[in-house]
């Protein structure tokens, strides 16, 4: 079982990177423990800038030593980053096109404890509604760690979001990399499916359920797609790591050969990864799309899995939804 977190996949890279390129600096509000920063403030004190709680300061500050010529890091609650230092991501990072990366730790619900004033569940939304802002939800270590590796290479702003705990590993080290496309972990072969008495496959087009899920919700999503595959409904999974740009030529070439979409994300029904999906497919290949996300209320408290377990975030919960679903198609052919 893994127990590095996102978050230190991306010192480690900006540690070893520091060493030869010293314009690379990294900013914190208070959070480096958090951020699993201490390590690189130790190693490049002379890189390292602390702001104190002070999150609007953070990222001007950031955007200011960008357009000196300095490849910026910035890290903070991801509840915190993208609420309180909105206006300062939109202007001085997004507006200004400055070479500043913001971190959003501990995002999602990883503060599951202390409620929704610590919960980032429209981070996504907000970001994304940024001209100019990237927005990135990488799956593990692996994936953050290329993601990090890509982003020193550029000079354009970015959002990622991190979340506080490990994640079960989904790739290895030489982990499938390309900036801003979705990796496709399962691909839906329908004719490797197990036959089942559950599903009528002649009512169903070629290729049945797509799963794209981005950040946490990979994991539970390829193990849903497991599950299903026993049960004879066959499953693509995408990795969606590349929330803004949106991949759509991976959704559509899914979405072609789906009978259904269904879109899972850590974050509130609106604005996130689920819209931007159904638009995409519904403009250029309509087909039925389903979202699974956090509820359009304040989340409960308790930690990040039982949580997930609660909303039905997890790999049975998706199962199950998919399964009700198919069977209810199946039921309303059945009666026309």
């Amino acid at each position: 079982m893994n127990n590095i977190p996102n978050r230190k996949a991306i010192c480690d890279v900006l540690l070893e990177q520091a060493k030869a390129d010293k314009e690379i600096v990294v900013l914190c509000s208070d959070s480096r423990g958090s951020a699993s920063m201490t390590p690189f403030f130790d190693a490049f004190p002379e890189q390292a800038v602390e702001t104190g709680i002070a999150e609007q300061n953070l990222v001007s500050i950031s955007a200011g030593m960008a357009k000196c010529g300095k490849k910026a890091f910035c890290f903070s609650p991801a509840s915190f980053l993208s609420t309180r230092s909105y206006e300062q991501a939109k202007v001085d990072v997004a507006y200004s096109n400055t070479n500043v990366t913001l971190v959003g730790i501990s995002g999602g619900i990883s503060y599951g404890e202390l409620g929704m004033s610590h919960h980032s569940a429209q981070d996504i939304a907000a970001m994304s509604a940024i001209p100019n802002m990237r927005v990135y939800l990488p799956s593990d270590r692996f994936q953050t760690a290329e993601l990090v590796k890509a982003l020193l290479s550029d000079q354009k702003p970015a959002y990622v979001r991190v979340g506080r705990n490990p994640v079960e590993d989904i790739y290895e080290e030489n982990c499938p990399f390309v900036m801003d496309e979705a990796t496709v972990i399962i691909d839906g072969d329908v004719s490797s499916a197990a036959p089942s008495s559950e599903v009528d496959w002649n009512s169903l087009e070629e290729g049945i359920v797509t799963i794209a899920a981005c950040g946490e919700m990979v994991r539970p999503a390829i193990l849903a797609g497991e599950m299903l595959a026993k049960d004879g409904v066959h499953t693509a999974v995408l990795d969606m790591y590349c929330v803004k740009p949106l991949d759509q030529k991976a959704i559509l070439a899914a979405a072609g050969k789906s009978s259904l979409i269904v879109a899972v994300e850590e974050h509130a029904p609106f604005g996130g990864l689920g819209s931007m999906v159904s638009q995409a497919v519904s403009e250029h290949c309509p087909k039925k799309v389903i979202h699974l996300a956090l509820p359009d209320a304040p989340v409960i408290t308790g930690k990040s899995q039982a949580v997930f377990d609660y909303y039905g975030l997890n790999a049975e919960g998706i199962a199950k939804k998919i399964t009700e679903h198919l069977r209810a198609s199946d039921s309303d052919s059945a009666s026309v």
